[in-house]
């Protein structure tokens, strides 16, 4: 579990792509050290699992599935990434529950300054629009964030100057692709409740 407040940002510097997935290696100065094998990070808000550690450079594999349901399969190298490392259990909890798995790749709309603030809107795929709610949370790049309005293919939400500074979402432009994670409360709702 995850809590989707960034804790680091890290750099891209390998994604080698194989027949069954792919090897994502990245640069993460502030705490590869404390990493071990077999932990998770949440990268860009994907739950993955730390299989290498060589000095600042961590390794995880990618599995197909992965790169059907994320946009990780399209990092170049350099590309800044999000981070965040599970919740310990006694944390505060920031932002909302998040899993790390995610639900679909959105769009980027529009990214623009207002004032000090930034104004992002995406287009979410049709099926994961019933999830959202005015007001209720969605996991964008791993990043929590309160959805300030809903539009007729997706959303848009305020992002505050500390959200841009320590994210990589100051850097994301009309078109391009974000992972997407709907809160999992709404998930769980969906399912539970008769569809019609």
């Amino acid at each position: 579990m995850f809590t989707g407040i960034v804790e680091a940002t890290g750099r891209v510097t390998g994604l080698v792509k194989h027949a069954d997935g792919a090897r994502l290696t990245l640069s993460i100065p502030d705490f590869a050290a404390e990493l071990q094998l077999g932990q998770s990070v949440a990268v860009n808000g994907a739950c993955l699992t730390v299989v290498e550690v060589s000095g600042d450079q961590v390794a995880y594999d990618l599995a197909g599935e992965t790169l059907r349901c994320t946009s990780l399969g399209d990092l170049n190298e350099g590309a800044q990434v999000n981070l965040e490392r599970a919740l310990k259990f006694g944390d505060r909890l920031d932002g909302h529950l998040v899993q790390g798995h995610v639900d679909g790749v959105g769009r980027v709309v529009r990214n623009a300054r207002v004032g000090e603030d930034c104004w992002l809107e995406v287009e979410v795929p049709a099926p994961l629009r019933a999830l959202m709610i005015p007001k209720g949370s969605v996991t964008v790049e791993g990043v929590s964030l309160t959805l300030a309005s809903l539009e007729s293919a997706g959303f848009a939400c305020t992002i505050i100057p500390h959200t841009l500074e320590v994210t990589n979402l100051s850097e994301k432009s009309s078109g391009d692709p974000v992972n997407l994670e709907m809160d999992v409360v709404g998930k769980w709702m969906q399912r539970l409740l008769p569809q019609g």
